[in-house]
């Protein structure tokens, strides 16, 4: 059995092919943008963004098979340490210019989709039923998730029709073959689920080795690394410059969550709402206002990260030290 330090270097190696995944996701995500004559934003808020929160759905898909309470918990953290850690890092590392699509509808449509989650979890006030996403609820979130891919759909549609397909292919010969793009974009992708799976493995291993409380694992590890490929993704995005596709994948990344893969789950099992959960919606919703605030002027300062950044550790650390 391997010895704490052996946990620990295996966490290193998973952190190691997780950056690895997030670079050659991005370069294959940006080469197909490029190519196809698609922007980084709507790559970003579709393909990239379902691609990094494949470890959520597999999360959240096997903790609703065996009845597990994980599901809403993996959800909410993830959204929050994807605001809190990814945009806040970002933002940290480069100054983040943001397109005006993404402050008026893209950033609006997080917002909603948080509002739906919040209004359902209000059941035991508005209706006095239980408080738990039913499948009806399921499925309305799972409605408004097709609208929002409809939406993305036709903005592809629009950009070949007023040339962007025409401009991406003055770009293309700068830009990888559609064949090798592909093939970094999967490898990348593969490279994001195997290392997010090895990296909280041995992490909550190591943790437990330490002594760790329960409480700092559930919520901090099981969130934080579902959320890891979306942080890697963010953080490889802003060292190459490519804000519009790190922003893109943050946004389409909580939309996901909320919409398809709470969706999903509690079409499968209504999904219950811990005592503390209106909570950790509270949180989440206060950052995303404070995201759509940071960006009505198109660009998040490195100040305006930092604050992402200190809400989310402060909030981290009430939840470990003061609620069960």
């Amino acid at each position: 059995m391997p010895s704490l330090l052996g946990y620990l270097l295996l966490t290193l190696l998973g952190l190691a092919i997780l950056l690895a995944g997030g670079d050659l996701l991005v370069r294959g995500a940006a080469g197909l943008s490029r190519r196809l004559g698609i922007s980084p934003t709507v790559i970003g808020l579709t393909v990239v963004a379902f691609g990094t929160s494949a470890p959520e759905l597999a999360v959240n898909v096997a903790a609703a098979l065996r009845a597990g309470e994980i599901s809403f918990g993996n959800i909410v953290g993830s959204n929050l340490a994807n605001i809190g850690l990814g945009i806040g890092l970002a933002a940290l590392v480069r100054p983040l210019v943001i397109r005006s699509v993404v402050v008026r509808r893209e950033i609006p449509m997080m917002l909603l989709a948080t509002a739906a989650v919040l209004a359902a979890a209000l059941d035991p006030w508005l209706t006095g039923g239980p408080a738990l996403y039913s499948r009806s609820e399921g499925l309305l979130f799972l409605l408004i998730f097709l609208v929002f891919i409809y939406y993305n759909l036709l903005e592809i549609f629009l950009n070949r029709k007023n040339g962007l397909a025409a401009q991406a292919a003055a770009e293309a010969p700068r830009a990888l073959p559609v064949p090798l793009a592909l093939l970094f974009f999967f490898l990348g992708l593969a490279g994001l689920v195997g290392g997010s799976e090895i990296t909280v493995r041995y992490a909550v291993l190591l943790s437990e080795g330490l002594g760790v409380p329960k409480a700092f694992i559930g919520f901090t590890l099981i969130a934080l690394g579902t959320s890891l490929p979306e942080i890697a993704t963010s953080l490889v995005a802003v060292y190459r410059g490519e804000t519009d596709l790190l922003v893109g994948n943050i946004v389409g990344s909580n939309i996901f969550n909320f919409l398809f893969i709470l969706g999903i789950t509690a079409c499968i099992r209504p999904v219950p709402v811990p005592a503390q959960g209106f909570s950790d919606l509270a949180a989440t919703t206060f950052l995303s206002v404070g995201l759509l605030a940071a960006a009505f002027d198109r660009r998040i300062k490195r100040y305006e990260g930092a604050l992402f950044l200190v809400f989310y550790l402060t909030y981290l650390g009430y939840k470990v030290l003061y609620l069960p």
